[in-house]
């Protein structure tokens, strides 16, 4: 009796860990830069720090959802271009346009998802060609970098909020949101359930192709956000802006918690992971290393981590 008392402690102690292993590494990644840089914890240096990554956890969160279906989509940075370049060119002089146009590119996405449930075809062929799509559209759109993105949209940024810089209010919001939506309600249920068990799903009565188109149109609707998020920050758009974004998404997902599996992913563990994942490039610049560096140091981090939930829970 008492060895089977025992046996829960470690995998809860386990649980936990993997909970906060995120965190753990977000908390080390603002400790170097406080050893660099003690002063850049004031408001303006928060919101310096912090600024860039409010389209990365955007992007991060639309490829939770598609993540959270066993999928993956590798057309996110393409996409995201694609944003930028509406934005710089349509938003302000036309704005019908412009909305037509990103409404297209949500349907498009709900398209793909459709595509993939009833070809049974594998998402990572299918978004990839996808991304040429995109990519091909944004040059249409706008051939060469430029634009002006609306003084409405660029002056968000800017805004001043009690206490904490904006991004960390909008990060802390999306974590609260995507947490509510996706781990507390019935919908959250059946977005994990369409990924971990369609089989199940389909015998309870629902439908896992309109399961799959919805999610994969609330997951373009995410990647326009961090499209705007982003045109806000440079005031410009172009097609090639984001290529980044696509492998720096997945990782923030899985850097959170997430599996490819399907059906386990964790929205405020891959807000940690985007902001985490941000704070990279800050660091490596602090250390005067090049940026080329940047990418295999982030790639690096996530491997440690990975490693790090292996030893925790057994699994990454």
């Amino acid at each position: 009796m008492p060895d089977a008392i025992a046996r829960p402690r470690p995998l809860a102690w386990r649980a936990l860990a993997d909970a906060w292993l995120p965190l753990i590494v977000l908390a080390a990644m603002l400790a170097a830069i406080g050893m660099l840089r003690p002063g850049v914890f004031g408001m303006f240096g928060l919101n310096l720090l912090f600024k860039l990554s409010v389209p990365l956890i955007l992007a991060a969160l639309s490829q939770m959802l598609v993540v959270a279906l066993g999928d993956i989509d590798l057309s996110t940075g393409a996409f995201i271009g694609f944003v930028t370049c509406v934005c710089a060119v349509h938003l302000d002089a036309e704005p019908l346009t412009a909305a037509a146009l990103l409404l297209a590119g949500i349907g498009a996405y709900a398209l793909v998802g459709a595509l993939i449930q009833l070809r049974r075809l594998p998402s990572i062929i299918v978004t990839l060609g996808t991304s040429f799509v995109w990519t091909g559209c944004a040059v249409l759109v706008l051939p060469a970098p430029g634009g002006v993105a609306p003084a409405w949209l660029t002056a968000i940024p800017r805004l001043s909020m009690p206490l904490l810089p904006l991004p960390l209010w909008i990060a802390a919001g999306l974590a609260l949101v995507g947490h509510l939506v996706v781990m507390k309600s019935s919908l959250g249920v059946l977005v994990r359930g369409a990924g971990g068990n369609p089989r199940a799903m389909t015998r309870a009565g629902w439908s896992v192709l309109r399961l799959r188109v919805g999610i994969y149109a609330a997951a373009g609707a995410c990647n326009v956000a961090a499209g705007l998020a982003l045109s806000a920050l440079t005031t410009s758009g172009a097609p090639n802006i984001a290529p980044a974004y696509t492998l720096l998404s997945i990782a923030a997902v899985i850097l959170g918690g997430g599996s490819f599996v399907g059906g386990i992913v964790s929205p405020a563990g891959t807000v940690v992971g985007a902001m985490t994942l941000s704070l990279v490039g800050s660091v490596l610049t602090f250390l005067s290393v090049p940026p080329v560096w940047q990418i295999g140091a982030q790639g690096l981090i996530l491997v440690a981590v990975l490693f790090g939930r292996v030893l925790t829970r057994g699994r990454a």
